[in-house]
């Protein structure tokens, strides 16, 4: 049997909500919110249980534009044979140490590269940028640098 990865689809509506779906079957949002764009990040923790498994990522835009990118899982780190560890039960991932970055002053809806390039991100429809960075891959007060693809607005935030 061939290996599949999960798909994730986020559909945006009009008004900045997101429908999500995992191959097919709808993702709902936490108790109480609706999935918006900016909630991209949150989604795609919920859909991949927080990184334990590698999905296809499509974002479908109103405008009838799409992206779609890989995200991997981030893996179980594998101790040593001589490692006590391994007697003591089940492996878990690392978890990620994000760090939110947001900045202001951007197009609505425009592309926004983010440096240390670790990826690219939309601002919002009202100019918002938001990120979130797994910090246990950079070092302590590392900057990051986030620059829109349109105008070339710049916005620089430390980590940590």
């Amino acid at each position: 049997m061939p290996a599949t990865i999960p798909t994730v689809v986020l559909t945006v509506q009009t008004g900045g909500t997101v429908i999500v779906t995992m191959d097919g079957t709808v993702l709902p949002p936490p108790a109480n919110t609706v999935w918006r764009r900016s909630s991209l990040p949150e989604s795609i923790d919920q859909a991949t249980d927080h990184r334990t498994v590698a999905v296809w990522i499509e974002i479908n835009e109103t405008d009838g534009s799409s992206f779609t990118d890989l995200i991997p899982a981030l893996g179980i780190p594998t101790p040593a044979p001589s490692d006590p560890a391994r007697s003591r039960g089940p492996r878990r991932a690392k978890q990620p140490k994000l760090h939110e970055v947001r900045a202001e002053g951007f197009v609505p809806g425009e592309d926004v590269a983010i440096a240390l390039v670790t990826g690219y991100t939309d601002a919002t429809g009202d100019g918002l940028v938001r990120t979130l960075i797994d910090t246990s891959d950079h070092p302590e007060g590392c900057e990051v640098v986030l620059v829109g693809r349109i105008f070339g607005t710049m916005a620089i935030r430390r980590l940590g």
